[in-house]
């Protein structure tokens, strides 16, 4: 899918969903959960988001960003690609990416940008310390190669009950995430926690607790489909659905569109205060005075 840079009007955007970027209602209410999870049992740490594209994930998860926490987000933008395959899988899918416009849509609703670092994600290695983040959304390479480096600072830069998120991990134009994916649960000790429509929940710890908080909080809910799965002798929750979405992150342009309406039907009524006003002044102008003065009466009856 070939992105279209989004205009200078969109760039201001009114509300959450103004945001181009594939990030369904089924993942945020996840994403919700989880992180809300965390907060509430005390567990701190950094964030951390490889690939970004205009910034709807990194907007909703930076809302879970603690004191003291920081989030980082690595993304190429529009750096060149260090190699051809990288770069070829950058034309045709993300031509117009630009770092101004994700910082625009980001400012958009937070104070502060995240940590960017505009480079390739093999350089986290030396830029993530080992055991220092919670909460890890790995969304950028589709290579193989280089989603195999990215699942290794992941599980390198996690702390203990650290949670991943692996992107496309099933959609059919991205065969080198499901190898990696895979690989790295029957080959490097990733336990899944469930699976969405493109996304695999995960840790390198024990997922039952996780799992039944998150099955707990969906059967409550009523508007998400559940299935329990059995892979390699474990339980792997699938959910699917289209839930209804959390609240969503609030825009400091979101007035702009209540004053555009404003605007827009004090406008429209004055349209016909305007033709009337006209259409009497020619009235008076043409018409004989003993009709204007009968026509007054009338309507003062």
């Amino acid at each position: 899918m070939t992105a279209t840079l989004p205009s200078a009007e969109q760039q201001r955007p009114r509300h959450f969903n103004d945001v181009e970027g594939w990030f369904p209602s089924l993942d945020q209410v996840l994403f919700a959960s989880l992180l809300s999870r965390q907060q509430r049992r005390g567990e701190r740490g950094d964030l951390l988001e490889m690939g970004v594209y205009l910034g709807k994930s990194a907007i909703f998860t930076g809302t879970f960003q603690g004191d003291g926490e920081r989030f980082t987000v690595c993304d190429l933008f529009d750096a060149p690609a260090p190699d051809e395959s990288n770069a070829a899988e950058a034309r045709k899918s993300y031509a117009s990416l630009t770092r101004v416009a994700f910082e625009q849509n980001y400012l958009a609703f937070h104070e502060e940008l995240p940590e960017i670092v505009q480079a390739t994600t093999s350089v986290l290695g030396d830029r993530i310390a080992p055991d220092s983040c919670r909460f890890v959304h790995i969304d950028a390479s589709h290579l193989y190669e280089h989603v195999v480096g990215d699942i290794g600072t992941a599980q390198q830069s996690l702390l203990p009950g650290g949670l991943v998120v692996m992107d496309d991990f099933r959609s059919e134009h991205t065969p080198g995430v499901a190898a990696a994916t895979w690989e790295a649960v029957f080959s490097r000790g990733l336990r899944p926690i469930c699976l969405s429509t493109q996304k695999l929940y995960a840790t390198w710890d024990d997922p039952e607790p996780v799992q039944d908080d998150l099955l707990a909080e969906a059967r409550g809910r009523g508007d998400m489909n559940i299935s329990i799965q059995e892979i390699a002798g474990r339980r792997v929750v699938r959910f699917s659905g289209r839930p209804k979405p959390p609240a969503a992150p609030a825009s400091r342009f979101a007035g702009d569109a209540a004053r555009d309406t404003t605007a827009g039907a004090s406008t429209a009524s004055a349209r016909p205060l305007a033709r009337r006003s006209t259409a009497r002044r020619v009235a008076a102008d043409l018409l004989p005075p003993v009709v204007t003065r009968a026509i007054r009466r009338h309507r003062r009856g």
